[in-house]
């Protein structure tokens, strides 16, 4: 784990205790060409030596996968209109050029190079929306594509740019209440890779589902992401029997979001795992304390006027979402200030 993710972890904590609730541990490991050996066994002595606890064992995303394989096969049995019928049976029809229902999922066979050729950044964030190029394929030509084993990803399709039954919002307990526009904002995204891979937003979304999570900490930088999860949920509470009754009692219960400011660099550029500077095994191995992590990321939370070494047990006490919501500045974090 790096600081940021330290911080974020100090975050649900504190969110959860402070309530009486219960932290689930998901180890998501799916996307296996990048699964680092023992990574789990080193987050999980990172967490305790934190101070920080959860409840039950680890879920891992990897021993799930039939779970998934199961949603994509009822997604695919659905269309786009079956969703936004279901939450809004006076809605508009989202039809394609041929006039016939837009599948909710449908296969893509453009290449990143393809995606990047037709699109442009949206926003100004670098994120590119798919352009639909393949939700207008004929049907001809999908199936006998198909059929000659092109290499190809899965999609689900959002209701068109504009379209009321498109607009996902939802009350951040930091940010405030956020407003998206999946089809400008965020467009048809992949929930299934063309290496065979389940997507990152599939795979959150049928967890939190069956797991019956009520709150979700995280950077402001998935607030976006949030949105198109948001859509998943919709389909899937529509076509994919709940794994047990829990998950269906929070079925149609979105949860509640804190997206917290980012943890940047000295120069302004996001932690990242490939930079060991603000790595926790490298502060640990300079002889850093737990408590003086903990109170950094106490201080860039906004609990404390000061980097103050504390414990998470410490902070529990009148703990609230305003007090965070009232630092939403990215925080730029020097590793001498840990080393002192």
């Amino acid at each position: 784990m790096h600081i940021g993710n330290a911080y974020a972890a100090l975050a649900a904590w504190l969110g959860v205790r402070s309530r009486g609730g219960k932290l689930i541990l998901r180890i998501e490991d799916i996307d296996t060409p990048r699964v680092v050996r023992d990574a789990d066994r080193w987050i999980m002595d990172d967490v305790r030596w934190l101070g920080l606890d959860w409840d039950g064992e680890p879920v891992y995303q990897s021993s799930r996968l039939h779970r998934y394989e199961q949603a994509v096969e009822a997604l695919r049995g659905m269309t786009l209109n079956d969703i936004i019928h279901a939450a809004n049976p006076a809605s508009e029809s989202a039809v394609d050029c041929q006039g016939t229902q837009t599948p909710l999922l449908y296969p893509c066979f453009c290449s990143r190079a393809d995606i990047r050729a037709a699109s442009a950044p949206n926003e100004g964030d670098g994120f590119i929306v798919y352009p639909g190029t393949c939700r207008r394929l004929p049907d001809a030509e999908r199936h006998a594509r198909l059929s000659r084993g092109d290499r190809h990803s899965w999609r689900i399709a959002v209701p068109p740019s504009g379209s009321p039954a498109g607009a996902v919002g939802f009350d951040d307990m930091v940010f405030g209440p956020q407003c998206f526009d999946l089809g400008r904002q965020l467009g048809d995204v992949v929930v299934r890779r063309s290496d065979g891979l389940f997507a990152y937003q599939l795979a959150v979304s049928i967890d939190d589902l069956d797991m019956g999570v009520t709150q979700i900490v995280r950077g402001r930088d998935l607030l976006r992401s949030t949105a198109i999860q948001v859509w998943i949920r919709r389909a899937l509470t529509q076509t994919v029997p709940a794994s047990s009754p829990q998950s269906q009692s929070h079925a149609m219960m979105v949860p509640q979001f804190a997206h917290l400011p980012l943890v940047d660099d000295m120069a302004g550029k996001r932690l990242a795992k490939r930079d060991r500077a603000l790595d926790l095994g490298v502060l640990r191995e300079a002889g850093v304390g737990p408590e003086r992590v903990v109170g950094y990321c106490a201080w860039m939370l906004g609990l404390q006027a000061q980097p103050t070494p504390c414990r998470p047990c410490d902070l529990l006490d009148g703990f609230t979402w305003n007090t965070v919501a009232e630092h939403r500045d990215d925080h730029r974090c020097d590793t001498r200030d840990l080393l002192r």
